[in-house]
């Protein structure tokens, strides 16, 4: 990582915009149907992703702290990465195939070289997990990350680990089907095993890019898990999960202020409507782009007032 792209902290947190998605961009908002799109419609999403970059631009100048960063994919981000580049913007990209159950390379054996093209500042891998998941495949997946993390601390390249922890259908009836119950009583220990379980298996993160969480205990523990062991290197941060404004509003006031989480990862609750609305015609490019810096500046500002006092 350069000087400029050194490690995130509280005082200088990361500020991702993330607009990685690649078959659910192309079918919510595209449709665009098998994740095979036309060429009509792979150059609307690459227009698409430009505009949003051109939001987090805007916001840039006014941003209380930290540092801009932008997750995007290759397949129809590249004038994105390269605007990243010119820019200056942290830079992370995907690996992961897009859409999958179980963690798949999207470039297969090739994806070494395409990070090497790319240099970014991060690699950053999508996983859905759960300790009551099947063991064979649980073991099968992480055996093939151990791969992927060793292979990237070998090219010196950090690994951004956005974690997902599905409920299973025994632990959403534990709990009534409530999923805001889940969140809050259960997923927070089941994530905590998770990280557990990826550390016993040799999977080395910079980051952890983990769901929002309820309270401030529990996100004090995901940070005691991640840099158990004498990993006093690794940090955390929030994603956003197409979460509502409100809801993004308490995960970021719970996190900011815990010394371990260094940031956020927020995408579609802020282009998502900008970019719905640009495609039917009542927002022009400016006016889009605009929106998206809004809202990226929002919770920015969010993170700063709630970071102001560590717990």
């Amino acid at each position: 990582m350069s000087e400029q792209h050194r490690r995130p902290s509280h005082a200088d947190p990361l500020l991702i915009l993330a607009m990685d998605h690649r078959a659910s961009f192309g079918r919510s908002l595209f449709a665009v149907a098998d994740d095979q799109p036309t060429e009509a419609q792979r150059a609307a999403m690459q227009a698409a992703k430009m505009l949003i970059y051109a939001g987090l631009t805007l916001a840039v100048a006014d941003l209380p702290m930290g540092h801009a960063g932008v997750l995007v994919d290759e397949r129809y981000g590249q004038s994105v990465i390269d605007a990243a580049r010119a820019t200056g913007a942290v830079l992370a990209v995907p690996i992961e195939r897009s859409g999958r159950d179980w963690f798949e390379l999207e470039w297969g054996e090739e994806w070494l070289e395409h990070v090497r093209r790319i240099a970014p500042d991060y690699a950053k891998v999508l996983v859905r997990d759960n300790p009551r998941f099947p063991p064979r495949e649980r073991d099968a997946q992480l055996a093939h990350l151990r791969q992927v993390s060793q292979s990237l601390s070998v090219e010196g390249i950090p690994l951004l680990y956005e974690l997902l922890v599905p409920a299973t259908e025994a632990q959403l009836a534990a709990v009534g089907g409530d999923v805001d119950a889940y969140d809050r009583d259960v997923r927070p220990e089941l994530t905590t095993q998770v990280i557990a379980d990826n550390q016993r298996a040799g999977v080395e993160p910079t980051i952890w890019k983990v769901e929002g969480l309820e309270t401030a205990p529990a996100a004090r523990a995901i940070v005691a898990q991640a840099r158990s062991g004498g990993r006093t290197n690794v940090d955390a941060i929030v994603l956003g999960r197409d979460a509502p404004a409100q809801r993004l509003y308490h995960w970021l006031d719970i996190a900011a202020p815990i010394d371990g989480f260094v940031g956020f990862a927020i995408g579609r609750s802020i282009w998502e409507d900008a970019i719905r609305a640009h495609l039917a015609g009542s927002l022009d490019d400016t006016a889009a782009a605009r929106q998206i810096a809004d809202r990226y500046r929002d919770f920015a500002e969010r993170w700063a007032a709630a970071a102001g006092g560590a717990q």
